[in-house]
């Protein structure tokens, strides 16, 4: 019986249509796989306990940050803190055009289809999107995922090193332009991103399959 229901369990058209692109295989070469890069701003860091603020996201085709591709919502909020408003800005109410958590996961489900999502910290960013799926009772997110911290330990001299995005920002030269914002944060790892590639590229040769390869410590980086 259970089994039957699993196999029975009806889901919403856009998860539906989500699941038919995650079927449709990617190209398997950097240069023509379709990457979203995404970054989420947060009430805090407890991933069952505190609600997603804002969610950015650009995407990367060619090595080219397409600009006109972008993703930004903001968020209502039942849940609030106001003590981390120093970071990232936004208030409960405010200006801002906000919609419903449940709108806005479906939305950047619709946005990101079978792409490579690519985030700093991308554990914390994709297990915050997987606890507001579920709170829809849906599974979760099925696309590939890099994360630029993992992928920086790739170049060399570099594996023993752990640095956040500010310190890499200096490292390479990236203007730290809206920092703190999702959007913001978004195009910043996706600047990173690039830039870890081409020095991974000048040091060896490197394929699809190499971005994905995960060193031996696991956890949060």
């Amino acid at each position: 019986m259970i089994f039957s229901w699993f196999k029975h369990k009806t889901y919403p058209d856009f998860w539906k249509n989500y699941l038919k692109k995650i079927k449709q295989k990617q190209s398997q070469k950097i240069e023509t796989t379709t990457f979203v890069v995404f970054d989420t701003e947060t009430t805090g860091l407890d991933i069952k306990n505190d609600r997603i603020l804002s969610i950015g996201a650009v995407s990367i085709t060619n090595n080219i940050i397409d600009v006109s591709n972008n993703f930004e919502l903001y968020l209502k909020q039942d849940k609030f803190k106001v003590e981390t408003v120093q970071i990232h800005g936004i208030l409960k109410e405010g200006n801002i055009s906000k919609t419903s958590e449940k709108q806005a996961i479906q939305h950047f489900i619709n946005y990101i289809g079978n792409s490579v999502l690519v985030a700093h910290h991308a554990a914390f960013d994709i297990e915050i999107i997987n606890t507001a799926l579920k709170r829809f009772n849906l599974p979760k997110l099925k696309n590939k995922s890099i994360d630029t911290g993992i992928l920086y330990k790739k170049l060399a001299g570099k594996k023993d090193n752990h640095f956040n995005l500010d310190a890499l920002c200096a490292e390479f030269k990236i203007p730290k332009h809206d920092r703190h914002t999702a959007s913001g944060d978004a195009y910043i790892t996706a600047l990173l991103f690039l830039k870890i590639i081409a020095k991974l590229k000048q040091e060896r040769n490197i394929h699809y399959s190499d971005l994905f390869r995960r060193n031996q410590k696991k956890g949060l980086l």
